[in-house]
């Protein structure tokens, strides 16, 4: 059972993404709806389970974990979790353990993150206008968030920033958030809206601008260079020559990035699905919890999992409708 995960396309997979937490602190337009029915506590993962999950992946050559929800730090005792996958790190057979955050919860839990191992993190933040970010996470704070900026950076986490890319709505930041990241050593990466979940009156194909689009209007200011490297996930990156900063583009409409996936998410309840937009997913519970004493079955689900992983996803606005979309919110999924 020593093998790599290795999926039908010959993709070797490596990278884990665990939704921790279906809960958020706040209700995104693109990624919730507003009066959310949450699952029952019961339903989800101990942190015990987590972490038998969590090893099992990394004993069959996962290399990045990175924990996301819902809020992952939402979720009571989450740094129990966290210590105990330190140990991975500690022995070299995880390379990177990091998380997706919305920054509410930063100023609490940083330095105990940066303890436990985390070196960089991946914040979502879409505006810097105070009154536009309570209306695009209905319940969020601004101040907040800013503050949990400010004690990452002090705890010594590397910071990055998430914006996903709406029309009507941020078109106007696109460079203030660049400055913003240069003037604080981090660099931002841009994400197409993705046809995910009902999330009530909200136009997916109103609010969808394109990466390309994006980047020629960066390009009327900025000299910007093609990067090769890659952080493990699924975005492009590119060199600001005036700031040496970097951004990086996810573009799942426009261009998909499907040929190299390197990656699966796993749900707080154990479903672990092989594409963000498919719906199939095979559900781990059974193998994790029928087999208290042995991690056999477990094993032998996951890679049974990896082999039915598709070649890719297949969101598509182009005919003026959220096709492609699957029924599941991304908070439910993981970020």
């Amino acid at each position: 059972m020593t093998a790599p995960l290795i999926d039908p396309f010959h993709r070797a997979i490596d990278y884990l993404r665990v939704s921790v937490t279906d809960r958020c602190d706040f209700r995104c337009v693109y990624c919730m709806a507003e009066n959310m029915t949450f699952l029952p506590k019961k339903d989800l993962l101990t942190l015990e389970e987590l972490d038998r999950m969590c090893s099992t992946f990394i004993g069959l050559g996962v290399k990045k974990l990175r924990i996301t929800g819902g809020e992952p730090l939402v979720r009571r005792d989450i740094m129990t979790f966290f210590r105990a996958m330190t140990r991975h790190l500690d022995s070299g057979a995880l390379k990177e353990l990091t998380l997706t955050t919305n920054g509410s919860q930063l100023e609490r839990f940083a330095k105990d993150l940066a303890a436990a191992g985390v070196r960089r993190i991946n914040v979502s933040l879409d505006t810097l206008d105070e009154a536009k970010f309570a209306r695009v996470t209905r319940w969020g704070r601004l101040p907040q968030v800013l503050r949990g900026l400010d004690a990452a950076q002090a705890a010594g986490l590397k910071v990055k920033l998430n914006a996903v890319a709406l029309k009507g709505f941020n078109e106007d930041e696109l460079f203030t958030l660049s400055e913003f990241c240069a003037e604080r050593g981090m660099d931002i990466t841009w994400i197409e809206v993705m046809p995910m979940g009902d999330i009530g009156n909200e136009d997916r194909v109103g609010q969808y601008w394109s990466m390309r689009d994006v980047r020629a209007t960066l390009e009327t200011q900025y000299r910007l260079t093609d990067l090769a490297e890659s952080s493990g996930g699924p975005a492009r990156y590119v060199r600001v020559e005036e700031t040496g900063q970097k951004i990086g583009f996810i573009t799942p409409l426009s261009h998909n990035f499907c040929e190299s996936c390197n990656r699966v998410r796993m749900t707080c309840t154990g479903e672990l699905y092989m594409c963000l937009g498919q719906e199939d997913m095979a559900d781990l519970r059974p193998a994790l919890r029928n087999f208290p004493g042995d991690d056999a079955p477990l094993e032998q689900a996951i890679r049974d999992a990896i082999s039915h992983k598709p070649k890719g996803h297949d969101f598509d606005y182009s005919r003026q409708r959220a096709d492609g979309q699957v029924s599941r919110h991304m908070s439910h999924t993981g970020g």
